[in-house]
């Protein structure tokens, strides 16, 4: 059991039978009463001169319940808009398996994995809970100083603040139209 006053670490703490996690002696469950975690919301974060950036906290507990403070981070965008998809390892490798069980012969796939493949980079999450993007990643964004974290359930996606302040402008007109096609 831990002591009262231990202080939050993102780093597991495993019981002595690595059978679950612990955090201030508390056990920790997943996410979202026991369904699988998802990211939700958007957040703000500045990215330090280094090129670290914070995770948001509730992007973190998702995260902690995964038991994974590694994550994959690639190239993407949304209607010519530049942002990069940012994945839990689990899910990075679901996708990967995912891929492997494509034909390999296919133009569409070899052009996917060209884009979003091979543009990947592990990240581990540091103690402070920061990333840190690297160059190529942060020029392909445009990420200078202001950074914006979305949700996207399995995965996030971090965005240049006013690149998503444009990007969100765009989709609101079209609302109507994306409402009735996602069928929810």
């Amino acid at each position: 059991m831990l002591p009262d006053n231990c202080i939050f670490s993102f780093h597991f703490l495993l019981d002595s039978k690595k059978t679950g996690y612990y955090s201030c002696g508390e056990k920790w469950g997943k996410v979202g009463n026991g369904k699988e975690p998802v990211f939700r919301g958007s957040f703000e974060h500045s990215i330090d001169d280094k090129g670290r950036v914070n995770i948001p906290v509730s992007f973190r507990k998702v995260l902690l319940g995964l038991q994974d403070d590694r994550l994959v981070v690639t190239k993407s965008f949304l209607n010519s808009f530049r942002c990069l998809d940012v994945y839990p390892q689990a899910e990075w490798e679901k996708l990967e398996q995912a891929l492997i069980d494509k034909p390999r012969f296919d133009d569409t796939l070899a052009k996917f994995e060209a884009f979003y493949l091979s543009n990947a980079h592990e990240c581990s999450v540091d103690k402070q809970g920061r990333i840190l993007l690297p160059p190529m990643l942060r020029e392909y964004a445009a990420l200078q100083k202001d950074a914006v974290f979305t949700s996207s359930l399995k995965k996030f996606r971090i965005w240049d603040k006013v690149t998503w302040q444009r990007f969100n402008e765009v989709s609101e007109k079209d609302l109507p139209n994306i409402f009735s096609n996602v069928n929810v």
